[in-house]
């Protein structure tokens, strides 16, 4: 879906300019240029990743939304890629405490994709979020685009969450960079016999923190 947006909204940073994100400065292949919609000062404050599937079953979509919403209650900010299923659901739980939430795109700012969360693009930037990438106005939300973005996810995030993520997931790329960033990961287990939580049960036994309380994340 394309919007028509006010071109003077959006706030070109670029890696040069004094309000770029010192994280992502010191990640490998940092975005020469970000395009901002909402409120550009929490890329500079602490964050939480939450990544995981976008056909998440109950469970998923029941713990996304609910660690998301203890996250903001902390006055942390939750950070995501703003696909339908997991990311959706962590954006959403934080705008419940009106938190402050940061969705990155794989597309031009005036694409909506998919669809179906245009209500959630709009909410974001009217509590205080952040919708950002690297990508120009215009930009189709190609395959491609959504692994390179996730290295922007895990560099913006002190910490991050992944729960439910099938053995070939896009939530573990962001797995990768966030490991390469030296970032800690924490995942929430799931159901053995369910194809969602063999990437999560995975990450677990190699090491990732086991989370089943937002202490485990938070303290």
């Amino acid at each position: 879906m394309n919007i028509n947006l006010d071109k003077s909204r959006i706030k070109i940073i670029k890696i040069e300019d004094k309000n770029y994100p010192e994280k992502l400065k010191n990640i490998y292949n940092p975005p020469k240029v970000l395009y901002v919609l909402g409120n550009e000062k929490i890329l500079n404050e602490t964050t939480i990743a939450i990544v995981g599937s976008r056909d998440c079953t109950k469970y998923g979509a029941q713990n996304a939304y609910k660690f998301a919403y203890e996250i903001s209650k902390r006055n942390i900010g939750v950070i995501s890629g703003f696909a339908r299923g997991i990311d959706a659901y962590a954006h959403k739980g934080a705008l419940l405490e009106k938190g402050k939430t940061i969705a990155v795109l794989g597309c031009g700012l005036d694409i909506i994709y998919p669809s179906e969360n245009f209500e959630l693009y709009k909410k974001i930037v009217q509590v205080g979020g952040a919708i950002i990438t690297e990508y120009p106005l215009g930009t189709k939300p190609e395959k491609y685009h959504f692994p390179e973005r996730n290295r922007i996810i895990s560099g913006l995030a002190e910490k991050i969450l992944v729960i439910e993520a099938k053995e070939r997931s896009g939530a573990l790329i962001t797995v990768n960079y966030a490991l390469e960033q030296g970032k800690d990961v924490y995942a929430i287990p799931g159901n053995i016999t369910n194809i969602n939580s063999i990437g999560t049960n995975e990450i677990i036994k190699e090491g990732a923190f086991l989370v089943t309380n937002i202490q485990d994340i938070v303290w």
